[in-house]
């Protein structure tokens, strides 16, 4: 009953910094390009 309801909701509000952050991993193109994205993530970049 709630389900389209929470959908509406998701889409309304926008991505948490979580799927922000798992997004920019996903997109590395390499293993370096990865770790050096994983080092930002570390260093606080999607938290400001």
């Amino acid at each position: 009953m709630f389900s389209p309801i929470r959908k509406i909701a998701r889409a309304v509000r926008g991505k948490t910094v979580q799927e922000r952050e798992f997004d920019y991993l996903n997109a590395s193109m390499s293993q370096v390009d990865l770790e050096f994205r994983q080092r930002e993530i570390d260093r606080g970049l999607f938290r400001r």
